[in-house]
């Protein structure tokens, strides 16, 4: 598929892509390398990303760069991974602003050092006023701390006065959750070969199409997004629904 057929029917685009990088460590160590490496192999692979998505019309792109679990890491990979990430955002964070993308990060701030949070702050800060691609790094994420941190913000409004735990429903949680304000993924593409979740957006994948690639994540590159867009392009989407036609056929 050309880049002009990719970009043809933009209503056959997911709005929001959501990414679970995988596999870093791996292609690390099948070239003999450290897994660090790997993972600033996969920074370069994230910078490919996300100016192919913006070039699509992408409107959100979701990546997970490090997880609730990830902290039981060894503690030497753990800290070169939030050396990395505050380098990252320090070096990237002007060439991102430069071309209109916005930046969110998303998670549980509190495991964070004080560096890291300062320069997330910053970041959020310069590019909150951009209308291009709105790029969201889940940061210390997990999507069950997500659920119970959205319980417990509710359950403060309720023990406040300010609504009545009658009022919770299915649209109140998802209200106070991370990514409440943008769409939910329509397409998420999982590398490294895993077919799993991770405890990545729990509540937001509920009807996501899940496009699992063998590539390891620093080998994911322009032809391995084309891929999983002209798979989605072919999705028939439901939303738990019967398609008109297909109902007919059914009746039939």
């Amino acid at each position: 598929m050309t880049d002009q057929q990719a970009n043809s029917d933009v209503d056959r685009l997911p709005q929001h892509v959501a990414v679970i990088m995988d596999g870093n460590g791996r292609w690390a160590q099948a070239r003999h390398m450290p897994r660090t490496a790997g993972h600033r192999a996969g920074v370069k692979a994230a910078r490919t990303l996300i100016r192919e998505c913006g070039n699509r019309g992408i409107r959100v792109l979701t990546l997970f760069a490090f997880s609730s679990e990830n902290w039981r890491r060894p503690q030497q990979e753990v800290s070169m991974l939030m050396d990395l990430m505050l380098r990252t955002l320090r070096k990237e964070a002007s060439e991102l602003h430069q071309n209109k993308v916005r930046i969110r990060i998303v998670g549980d701030r509190s495991r964070l050092g004080e560096a890291l949070n300062r320069a997330i702050e910053q970041v959020e800060h310069l590019t909150a006023g951009n209308a291009g691609i709105e790029l969201v790094v889940a940061v210390s994420y997990g999507g069950r701390w997500d659920i119970a941190d959205a319980c417990r913000r509710l359950a403060e409004r309720v023990a406040a006065g300010e609504i009545q735990a009658s009022d919770i429903d299915e649209a109140a949680v998802g209200g106070a959750m991370a990514l409440a304000d943008l769409p939910p993924p329509d397409l998420l593409i999982r590398t490294g070969g895993e077919c799993r979740l991770s405890n990545f957006l729990l509540w937001q994948l509920a009807y996501a199409e899940l496009f699992f690639s063998e590539t390891l994540w620093p080998d994911f590159d322009a032809d391995d997004l084309r891929q999983a867009l002209a798979w989605f392009a072919g999705r028939q989407r439901r939303f738990g629904a019967v398609q008109p036609s297909l109902g007919r056929r059914e009746r039939a």
